[in-house]
């Protein structure tokens, strides 16, 4: 059971996340938070996660709690074993099981004798049973290390779980295993993604907003249904309002008209009844006191719907959208940029491919880079970068520029402020003005310009790029994405969409969103086959 009462929580010398939110989720039951990217979904789950304190309020959770995070970068240097936590419980029953007595052993092992059962049998159902429990994370892949991840569940069976974006990383395969587990268990869920298919197991939706939280019961296809009866009844209050403030501006001016003409008659009258001139003036004054008071309630009340429409056009769905202007890549199209010739990788001794790849990369190619999670996907974008080198076979590249957009948006750094991150782009001199017009227009405000990039999510690091490539003179003449749209909303996902197929370069991807695929132009595929 978790209870939040009047939780709020914000970063040194920033506005507040969210403030003074409050719920309950009741145990055995099914939760998911929706929201836009930024408005504080993570937050509240490492808040439930134990992983960080709120700055106000309160928070009561009875049970054990096990959380996966969305990012696990600063686990590299960890093992297996210590990732989960159980590294020590492994060590006791070492010594244990190989005759050593120490009462602190058996109180480390807390008569957990199955431990390593549970490890074996969870490995196997996330199909990686080829990892050993001392092994470093950095050497795997991306969804190798959200399974990992997601074998604690098995291994610690806790009574909450927490989720972050659990499918961002994984292949068709392993969101089947992800979504049997979340039907079968009988633990209280959690969890914040974009997945509709796992949304769908949840039983309430709860939206994070800067109005705060609202609770919709029911799975994320009656969420969406309740949204757009909002957005339909949203529209009617816009066009109402609109129909409102156009008749106000209507009835000013047929009043202020009415009032000049009355006015003048007076005037005429006064000047032929021979009225004097201490009169007129003092008349003439009363008169524009009476205008200025009239036009001052108009304004008023027209102001007051003005501030009222604009509120509602704020909340529309599409209030976030902004252009992204790529500009075109130099090369002209169908220069080799990069030629592969049976190539392979080793970690270790064993290949990592069945078959030595030979390819081409062409200038304006769009090339989707596919293959099952451990199968090298990440590893070749290195290879084809030179970031490694191959074991057999050689990789040949001509000259060009290239921006490499990885899972964990590393090109960002965790304390450069904002607007010092999108300056590295201002080749061209661009005014101080127009740069923080155009983060305005990417949904960065004055409040976060000096903001620590490392506090920002993922949705939010990847707008930051794509505005720093807007500052740009110079467009990269190729753009390698590592599955750019685990980290967004889908509204953003149609901000990337949209600026994607505007770019006139060579484009390298990894995702597996096939519907994003298909919008963005993918025209080649290469496929990866492991060694399993």
């Amino acid at each position: 059971m978790i209870v939040l009462q009047n939780i709020s929580y914000g970063f040194p010398g920033g506005n507040l996340l969210f403030n003074s939110i409050h719920f309950t989720l009741q145990p055995h039951t099914k939760s998911a938070l929706a929201g836009s990217n930024g408005v504080g979904k993570s937050t509240l789950l490492k808040i439930m996660g134990r992983e960080i304190q709120p700055l106000e309020g309160n928070v009561t959770i009875k049970g054990d709690v096990y959380y996966v995070p969305q990012m696990f970068g600063n686990f590299d240097d960890l093992t297996i074993a210590e990732c989960l936590k159980i590294d020590q419980k492994l060590k006791a029953l070492e010594k244990i099981t190989s005759g050593e007595v120490d009462e602190a052993y058996f109180e480390t092992l807390n008569d957990d004798w199955d431990l390593e059962e549970r490890c074996r049998n969870a490995l196997n159902y996330w199909k990686l049973e080829d990892l050993e429990l001392n092994q470093k994370l950095e050497s795997l892949s991306g969804g190798q290390k959200t399974k990992v991840f997601l074998a604690g569940i098995q291994i610690s069976q806790p009574d909450i779980i927490i989720l972050d974006e659990p499918t961002n990383h994984l292949d068709l395969e392993g969101r089947k295993l992800l979504y049997s587990l979340i039907e079968k268990t009988d633990a209280q869920v959690v969890m914040v993604s974009h997945d509709r298919a796992l949304l769908n197991f949840a039983d309430t939706i709860f939206e994070l907003s800067n109005q705060g939280i609202a609770a919709y019961g029911g799975n994320y296809d009656f969420y969406a249904e309740q949204k757009e009866v909002e957005e339909e009844a949203l529209q009617n209050d816009i066009h109402a309002k609109e129909r409102a403030l156009k008749k106000a501006k209507e009835k000013e001016r047929e009043t202020m008209e009415r009032k000049q003409k009355l006015d003048a008659r007076g005037k005429q009258k006064q000047e032929k009844s021979g009225v004097a001139r201490i009169m007129m003036n003092t008349m003439r004054n009363n008169a524009e006191k009476n205008s200025s008071k009239l036009k001052g309630i108009h304004a008023e009340k027209i102001s007051g719907i003005s501030g009222d429409l604009r509120d509602l056009r704020s909340s529309l769905k599409n209030a976030d959208q902004m252009k992204v202007n790529f500009n075109d890549s130099n090369l002209h199209t169908g220069k080799i940029l990069i030629n592969v010739e049976n190539v392979n990788f080793r970690y270790g001794s064993n290949n990592l491919w069945k078959e030595n790849i030979s390819a081409q990369i062409l200038s304006d190619d769009r090339i989707s880079i596919k293959g099952s999670n451990g199968s090298g996907k990440t590893t070749l974008i290195k290879l084809l970068m030179g970031s490694l080198n191959p074991s057999e076979g050689t990789i040949s590249r001509s000259e060009f520029n290239t921006i490499y957009v990885d899972q964990e948006y590393s090109l960002i750094g965790q304390e450069i402020n904002v607007y010092e991150f999108v300056q590295q782009f201002n080749d061209n001199a661009m005014q101080e003005s127009e740069v923080k017009t155009l983060l305005s227009r990417f949904l960065f405000g004055k409040e976060t310009w000096d903001k620590k990039c490392g506090f920002l999510s993922g949705g939010e690091r990847l707008r930051l790029l794509l505005c720093g490539l807007s500052i740009s003179s110079k467009a990269p003449d190729m753009i390698i994405l590592d599955e750019p749209t685990n980290n967004l909303d889908l509204q953003n996902v149609e901000i990337l969409t949209n600026s994607i197929k505007d770019y006139h370069g060579t484009l390298l991807v990894i995702s597996h969103d096939e519907i994003f695929l298909g919008e963005i132009g993918v025209d080649r595929e290469i496929v990866l086959s492991g060694m399993k």
